[in-house]
């Protein structure tokens, strides 16, 4: 594999990094103090290409890639974590491009990249967890229709959506658990459908997170992702791949941000007459968070190449994850240790970046079920 970047992903790597560092920072403590999504941002990213970019260019988007999608989750996370989740308003568009009818691509796409509709996808309920197979919403098909009766939980956009791609039971009485599913996509004006944001959270509070009801929801059948059903299962496991990847890239991007931080800090900060960048521990302790996150990066970028070269890897998405996840809350903790005091209070953005860390070791497949799934594909099942 040549892990040299091309110049036109260069280009977009610091494009994205100039619109972060020029929006973010004069905005992002206020939206993270109302736990408010930064709608304005949003549609800026929208004009610029950044939001979708992902989407075919039939469908609005600019036909790039899953790296250049986590390069560009990388410089805002680096920048804002919480701002940078702007990017994921486009989150269930994947399994549309990738699963959906044409009529659902050319319905549910273009307005997406516009700026004109946010999607989620949900699939977490409050008493399944990580165990999507015990997932309870049911769809069930009543003629045209699928009428949909549940609930779902921590669902990133949840109250902010226009339409939902929704993980649910949709012929529990398949003999293989496998085939027990399907995503259907929910427009979040029908009746029946209601979405409780979900304030007081750690970390990420400008990305909208919601808890969801559905009493006798009514879709059509047409709703349903894809021409088969009982495929939905088979379904969220590819987007949980690529998902995972854009998850280790935050985890890159909150640690990078973090270290630039402590970098800028200890070369201004004096203790006993000279910076603290002078003091051998610190030099070391500056040396191993950047090698923490040069080889989180390193992997991250490997599995979305890999993505893009339909070369899907199970294990090192998983392994990206991981100690993307891991490294994200070790170099915030360092580089909070390193601020001192300073980096306790919100003048110094540091407390923000240790709280915002935490999440990528937890969403899209909590680091526990990483290992799990390394040590399935390195084990098989025994």
């Amino acid at each position: 594999m040549d892990f040299e970047l091309t110049n036109r992903q260069k280009q977009i790597r610091m494009a994205a990094r100039e619109f972060a560092e020029g929006e973010f920072p004069v905005v992002a403590r206020e939206y993270d103090r109302r736990e408010e999504f930064p709608r304005e941002l949003w549609k800026k990213a929208c004009e610029l290409g950044f939001i979708g970019l992902f989407i075919k260019k039939e469908y609005g988007g600019l036909g790039l890639g899953f790296l250049e999608f986590a390069m560009v989750m990388e410089e805002f996370w680096r920048v804002d974590p919480g701002c940078g989740n702007i990017l994921l308003t486009t989150f269930g568009a994947e399994l549309i491009q990738l699963y959906g009818t044409e009529e659902q691509k050319n319905k549910y796409l273009p307005p997406l990249t516009k700026g004109k509709a946010i999607m989620g996808t949900a699939i977490t309920e409050p008493d399944a967890g990580s165990d999507i197979l015990s997932i309870l919403t049911l769809a069930r098909r009543e003629g045209d229709h699928y009428v949909i009766n549940g609930a779902k939980q921590f669902i990133t956009n949840g109250s902010i959506a226009h339409y939902l791609a929704v993980f649910c039971l949709t012929h529990p009485e398949a003999d293989s658990r496998l085939k027990r599913f399907g995503v259907i996509l929910i427009e979040t004006d029908r009746p029946g459908f209601g979405a409780l944001k979900i304030t007081g959270k750690l970390g990420i509070r400008a990305s909208d997170t919601a808890e969801l009801r559905f009493s006798d929801v009514r879709v059509p059948k047409d709703n349903l992702v894809g021409e088969k059903e009982g495929e939905g299962f088979s379904q969220i496991m590819q987007i949980f791949n690529i998902n995972r990847v854009i998850a280790a890239s935050q985890g890159v991007g909150v640690a990078q941000g973090a270290l630039d931080k402590a970098i800028q800090y200890v070369k201004k900060r004096k203790q006993f007459g000279q910076p603290l960048a002078t003091f051998q521990a610190i030099q070391f302790k500056i040396a191993e968070m950047a090698t923490w996150v040069e080889a989180a990066r390193t992997l991250t970028y490997k599995a979305g190449w890999m993505i893009d070269h339909g070369k899907v890897d199970p294990k090192l998405i998983s392994v990206a994850k991981y100690i993307a996840g891991e490294v994200g809350v070790k170099v915030t903790n360092d580089a909070l240790q390193l601020h001192g005091g300073y980096g306790y209070i919100a003048e110094y953005d540091m407390e923000r970046f240790y709280r915002d860390a935490k999440i990528v070791e937890i969403y899209e497949g909590a680091k526990e079920i990483e290992k799990n799934t390394i040590a399935r594909e390195l084990l098989g099942r025994v």
